[in-house]
């Protein structure tokens, strides 16, 4: 597998267009509102995929699954009134952004929280909601930046951690037989090389789950009488 990294988002603007693509060269997606953009966010991806699988009949039910360090406060507002899609942000408290929306599940972690008691709040988190949303997709943001070398996450997760993070979420969606679309999210390592790093290994690891999935179950003998 090849991974190649680029910082650069094309948009499919009309000639003449006036739009600051340079300026909004790094688009994110959770913190974006139905009405303006927000924290490197110019439109919401996660909200409006949830909407369009929806509205296209390809799902009834969507969970959306944030774990990125800061909270998907554009996506908590578009979908309030949703019943159907379920939002759940595990995130720093204390990071931004500091006027939080109401999640359907919102897990704020200290500062400094580690690997362990992050996996632990993590897994009480996903069980709860996909009890709760009984989704037919899940759309999992996978941000890099709960990492300890993150300049803006305040968490202290490891690779390792986040690695475990990764096969944790997709672990409790293949046993709610949910599919998982997977979505990169903030990421901002002192050395860039490091949020690579990161979400190279959810690529990989999800990958690992595709190709698992796609192994013929072996038949049990059968029994001679």
């Amino acid at each position: 597998m090849k991974i190649f990294y680029t910082d650069h988002y094309v948009l499919p603007l009309p000639a003449g267009h006036r739009f600051p693509t340079a300026k909004y060269s790094l688009l994110r997606t959770h913190h974006a509102f139905r009405d303006h953009g927000e924290g490197y966010c110019v439109f919401n991806s996660s909200a409006i995929a949830a909407l369009s699988m929806q509205a296209e009949g390809c799902a009834r039910r969507v969970a959306i699954l944030d774990c990125d360090v800061h909270q998907g406060n554009g996506t908590a507002s578009i979908l309030a009134d949703e019943p159907t899609i379920f939002t759940f942000s595990i995130h720093a408290a204390k990071n931004s952004p500091f006027r939080k929306e109401a999640s359907d599940l919102d897990i704020e972690m200290p500062d400094g929280v580690g690997d362990a008691d992050y996996l632990d709040a993590l897994e009480q988190g996903i069980c709860h909601a996909l009890a709760a949303a009984q989704p037919d997709l899940a759309i999992y943001l996978a941000g890099a930046d709960p990492y300890v070398g993150d300049r803006l996450g305040r968490l202290s997760l490891t690779k390792e951690g986040l690695q475990a993070r990764d096969r944790k979420v997709f672990e409790l969606c293949r046993a709610a037989s949910v599919p998982v679309a997977v979505a990169m999210a903030g990421g901002y390592s002192n050395d860039i090389a490091d949020s690579v790093d990161i979400h190279f290994c959810t690529v990989e690891t999800a990958a690992s789950f595709w190709r698992a999935a796609q192994r013929p179950t072996s038949l049990p003998a059968a029994r001679q009488i």
